[in-house]
């Protein structure tokens, strides 16, 4: 678990700018992470990934949002 947990935070900080992981990075702690992986029974990074990319482009859509109507 802690492998999948480094590397949705690497994959987050690699990403930070592409919509959304900027949420994990800045909002996600490690048992954030693990909670949810252990929740949704996730055991592999590419289940990690697809999970959290579902995730992530919610925010960055709410992030265009929240831009188009300041």
């Amino acid at each position: 678990m802690e492998e999948i947990i480094k590397f949705i935070k690497q994959y987050a900080q690699d990403h930070y700018n592409d919509g959304g992981w900027d949420v994990v990075v800045e909002c996600w702690s490690d048992s954030d992470i693990r909670n949810h992986l252990n929740l949704c029974k996730i055991t592999t990074k590419v289940e990690a990934l697809k999970y959290f990319n579902r995730l992530a482009s919610v925010w960055a859509d709410q992030q265009a949002d929240a831009k188009n109507y300041a």
